[in-house]
């Protein structure tokens, strides 16, 4: 296999990304389902990992991409387009969702008396649409389950939104070069790590923020120095002999950090994978696959696999549904945007 540089894999115009994030959407369903149904043991990847369940594992490659792919998009747009291009990606899948969830979800599943009343209800309307933070629970809703979320995968999407504001900025401030964003980069990696040793144990929450914002960072760095860094299936398998041989030890994070980084991209731009360039299902099925887990506990309880089982085609179902009605219109109406911009000009 050819070892081409991430600029040239990245020129070609093929990529796996969609179908990477499809496979982590599906992989965020089953990590959760020991969760959703309260049951003892542990998937396979946290079997293989023996740090990481499947669910983090598929953030940290959410992560990486996205700070790969929005950095891409900031070369190629101003800034009202990069604004009016992650809102129309991000938020109209969301609010229907969040609405879905408490308009229709929440008065068919509540036993609270005063759900229209609760203020707790309006907070996760609110909250959660704005991407301001992040609410789980509604009055009534999940009570008697193990797991009393709504939603337990949204939290990732605000400090998401804030990454793509963080870049921004840096890119206004001409930080996104070789010579400017990599000592900051690094400062930021060593700080993090200081931090995270010196504070010892962080709450679990901290340490989810801090893995996301490096992956996305790190998913950045690629991107800067895309005509330099090559992607070669030697490194990979070098990192995956030392992960193998740190498995279960206190320094597995820093072989599994390069691994998740750099095979994520590997994985994205060399094999010759199935493309999924028309349709992408990912984000809807990451934002419906825990509302649909929760609804399958609750009618049909069983274990981890009798949940994803069925909740994998209804949330597919969702997804289809908000890609096809929600999502791929906005892309539309932001690509006409642009070129309306573009004849304007």
């Amino acid at each position: 296999m050819s070892t081409p540089s991430i600029a040239e894999a990245w020129a070609s115009g093929r990529n796996n990304f969609n179908l990477i994030r499809l496979i982590a959407a599906w992989l965020v369903i089953y990590g959760h389902a020991w969760a959703i149904t309260g049951s003892p043991g542990q998937d396979i990847v946290t079997w293989l990992t023996q740090y990481k369940f499947a669910g983090a594992v598929a953030v940290d490659a959410f992560f990486v991409i996205s700070g790969f792919l929005i950095a891409a998009s900031l070369q190629r747009n101003n800034v009202h387009s990069y604004l009016r291009a992650r809102a129309l990606r991000i938020l109209p899948a969301l609010v229907t969702c969040v609405v879905l969830c408490v308009c229709v979800l929440g008065p068919l599943l509540s036993t609270a008396s005063d759900y229209w009343r609760s203020p707790d209800t309006w907070r996760y309307l609110l909250v959660n649409a704005s991407l301001w933070s992040t609410a789980h629970h509604l009055p009534g809703v999940f009570e008697q389950l193990p797991y009393t979320a709504v939603n337990g995968s949204l939290w990732t999407l605000p400090g998401e939104a804030r990454l793509y504001l963080a870049l921004l900025i840096a890119s206004l401030c001409g930080v996104l070069t070789p010579r400017r964003y990599t000592p900051l980069w690094a400062l930021a990696i060593a700080g993090a790590y200081a931090f995270a040793v010196w504070r010892q144990p962080l709450p679990q929450m901290w340490l989810n923020y801090m893995w996301c914002t490096a992956c996305f960072i790190t998913g950045t760095l690629f991107w800067v120095h895309r005509h330099g860094i090559r992607l070669h299936m030697g490194p990979l398998a070098g990192l995956l002999i030392l992960a193998l041989l740190a498995r279960g030890s206190t320094w597995f994070h820093l072989p599994y950090f390069a691994l998740i980084t750099y095979g994520t991209l590997w994985l994205g731009l060399v094999p010759k994978l199935p493309q999924l360039r028309h349709t992408d299902l990912s984000y809807g099925l990451y934002l419906y696959g825990w509302p649909m887990a929760q609804l399958v506990q609750t009618f049909a309880p069983g274990g981890p696999l009798h949940n994803m089982v069925w909740a994998t085609p209804l949330a597919l179902l969702c997804a289809a549904a908000s890609w096809f009605l929600i999502e791929r219109p906005a892309l539309r109406w932001k690509r006409r945007a642009a070129a309306s911009t573009i004849s304007a000009a």
